[in-house]
């Protein structure tokens, strides 16, 4: 499982850092090397004006034997454009 915490540090103050948003990766393919995931991320309210969201999504097929960088990215962009649902 990766934990994943995206924390806004503005000017580089650490007393003003927050959390802004959170994802948990989880296999559910016993660790097989084409494997799929379960994603819960949630975001909070942003500059753009849109409100906080929690999305809960899966990755099927991904091939593990590659950066876990790539997971990442493809959990991310199916965050991006996932629904979700209002917090």
């Amino acid at each position: 499982m990766l934990d994943i915490r995206i924390d806004l540090v503005p000017g580089g103050s650490e007393p003003l850092r927050r959390t802004i948003a959170t994802m948990r990766i989880a296999n559910r393919s016993n660790l097989a090397d084409l494997s799929n995931y379960s994603i819960d991320a949630t975001e909070g309210r942003n500059v753009a004006g849109l409100p906080a969201r929690r999305v809960s999504i899966t990755i099927q097929n991904h091939d593990r034997r590659q950066s876990v960088w790539r997971l990442i990215e493809k959990a991310a962009a199916a965050t991006a454009q996932a629904e979700g649902d209002q917090l």
